[in-house]
C-alpha cells in the first residue's frame, strides 16, 4: 500500500468523490420508504434468521470483499431518507467503499446498529471489508456536514456586551460543520470568510433565495447581511465536500421551503405585509419575546407599522452592533442605521436573526388587540403591554428598578 493511501484526500479529492457519488446515485433507481432508520429496520429483519440462510444458499459463492488491511483515500457517502441497506450498499460498491454490495449487505445484516443510521453524510475511508465500513457508518464519528441553528442565531458571531461571551454565528457554525480530514492531516474547511463572501454574493438564484424575498433581497444595503433570516432555525445535513456558494444555496433553499410550508407566502396579507417582511416581523418578534408572547408581540408591530410609528426596539440596536444587550445606550439607539429602529422608521432592511416557525406564524396569525407598548420588567421574562403610554412609562419604571434595563456599560 502506498504512502498516498495513508493520508487523507484533500478537499479537492472530495470533491471529486461527491461528483462520483452524485453520479452513482443518478444511476441508482430511488424506492420510496419511510425514514432510513425504519427502513434499514425492515428490510435487515426480512434477510434475518432463516431468510438469511435462504439467501446465502441461493447466492452462491461469497460475495468478494476487500481483505483487511490498509484503507484506501476517504470519500464522502449520502445516506437518504428511505434508504435501504441495499441502497446504501450499491453506493458503498459504487464509492469503492465496498467491493460489493452483496458483501455490505451481509454485513449489515448482521449488525443491528445499522437500523439506527440517520440521514446524512458520512466520511469513510475506501477498500474497506464489508463488515468495517458498516462498523464504520454507524460510527457517530463519521457523521459530517450536521448543524443545529438555534433559534434567533445571526449569519455572524456576536458578543455579549455583559460578559464578553461570543455567540458562534450561522457562518461559524457551517464552517465548523464543514470540517473533514486534509491531505497533511490538518482539518480542510470552508471557511466563514469563504461563506460570507459568497453569501454576499450577486447572483442570488446560485444562492437559493426564493422569488418572494428576491427584490427586497437584491437592495439590501450590506451585502454581507442578504442572506440573514434565510436559513431557518433547525437541523440541516449538507455535503461538506460541496463549496461556499452550494452549502449555502442548499441551506437557503431547503429554508424557503419550510417557510412556505407556514403559508409565508400568502398568510402575511392577512396582516398587511408580504412574504419578506413577515421574515423579518418574525425574527423581531423571536429576539424580543418568549414563545408564549409572541402573538402580542406580532400584534404590536403589526399596530404600531399601520399607525405609523417607529418600533423601537433594542434589538435592531443591537444587531447593527453585532452585539447584545436587553438594555441599549442612548448613543448606540442614536446611531443611524438601516437596521436601528429607533432611528427609522418602519421594519429594519433585513431580519435580524433566523427566526422559528412558531415566531413566523405569530406574525402570519396575530391576535386581535389594541397594544402599542411592551416592556420586559424582569430577569424571568415577564412582559407587559399596554397601548397607554402613560401605562408603558409606569411599566417600563418596574424594568429600572429590576436592573433589566440598567446598560452594562
Amino acid at each position: 500500500m502506498s504512502d498516498e493511501h495513508r493520508q487523507y484526500q484533500s478537499r479537492a479529492e472530495a470533491r471529486r468523490a461527491r461528483e462520483a457519488r452524485e453520479a452513482a446515485m443518478a444511476r441508482r433507481k430511488r424506492g420510496r420508504g419511510a425514514a432510513v432508520g425504519i427502513a434499514i429496520f425492515i428490510a435487515l429483519a426480512v434477510v434475518g434468521g432463516g431468510g438469511y440462510f435462504v439467501f446465502d444458499k441461493l447466492r452462491g459463492d461469497a460475495a468478494p470483499d476487500y481483505a483487511s488491511g490498509e484503507p484506501g483515500p476517504e470519500v464522502v457517502v449520502v445516506v437518504n431518507s428511505g434508504d435501504t441497506a441495499s441502497q446504501i450498499g450499491a453506493q458503498m460498491a459504487e464509492m469503492n467503499v465496498v467491493a460489493s454490495s452483496a458483501a455490505f449487505y451481509e454485513a449489515a445484516v448482521q449488525n443491528p446498529a445499522m437500523s439506527s443510521v440517520q440521514p446524512g453524510y458520512y466520511h469513510l475511508a475506501s477498500h474497506l471489508p464489508a463488515s468495517e465500513a458498516v462498523a464504520a457508518l454507524v460510527d457517530p464519528a463519521s457523521r459530517v456536514g450536521s448543524l443545529v441553528i438555534s433559534e434567533g442565531r445571526q449569519l455572524h458571531d456576536t458578543r455579549d456586551v455583559n460578559t464578553g461571551a461570543v455567540k458562534r454565528g450561522i457562518y461559524t457554525l457551517i464552517s465548523e460543520a464543514s470540517c473533514l480530514p486534509g491531505a497533511s492531516g490538518d482539518l480542510d474547511c470552508v471557511t466563514v470568510d469563504e461563506l460570507d463572501a459568497a453569501g454576499a454574493g450577486s447572483d442570488l438564484a446560485a444562492l437559493g433565495v426564493p422569488a418572494w424575498a428576491l427584490d427586497q433581497v437584491r437592495v439590501v444595503p450590506d451585502r454581507s447581511r442578504q442572506l440573514e433570516g434565510l436559513i431557518a432555525a433547525g437541523s440541516w445535513d449538507f455535503d461538506p465536500a460541496a463549496d461556499a456558494t452550494e452549502i449555502l444555496r442548499g441551506l437557503v433553499s431547503g429554508s424557503a421551503a419550510k417557510y412556505e410550508a407556514t403559508g409565508i407566502t400568502t398568510a402575511g396579507a392577512n396582516v398587511g405585509l408580504n412574504p419578506y417582511e413577515v421574515l423579518i416581523a418574525a425574527s423581531l418578534v423571536e429576539r424580543e419575546s418568549l414563545p408564549a408572547d409572541f402573538g402580542k408581540v406580532a400584534r404590536v408591530i403589526v399596530n404600531r407599522l399601520a399607525v405609523p410609528q417607529k418600533l423601537e426596539f433594542d434589538s435592531t440596536v443591537n444587531y447593527a452592533l453585532d452585539t447584545t444587550e436587553l438594555a441599549t445606550t442612548d448613543q448606540d439607539r442614536a446611531t443611524v442605521t438601516p437596521w436601528n429602529t429607533y432611528a427609522k422608521e418602519g421594519l429594519p432592511a433585513t431580519p435580524i436573526s433566523s427566526p422559528s416557525i412558531a415566531a413566523v406564524q405569530a406574525v402570519e396569525t396575530a391576535p386581535p388587540g389594541d397594544w402599542l407598548y411592551f416592556v420586559t420588567i424582569d430577569a424571568q421574562g415577564t412582559t407587559l403591554f399596554t397601548r397607554s403610554y402613560e401605562e408603558h412609562l409606569a411599566n417600563s419604571k418596574l424594568a429600572v428598578e429590576s436592573g433589566i434595563l440598567r446598560s452594562g456599560r
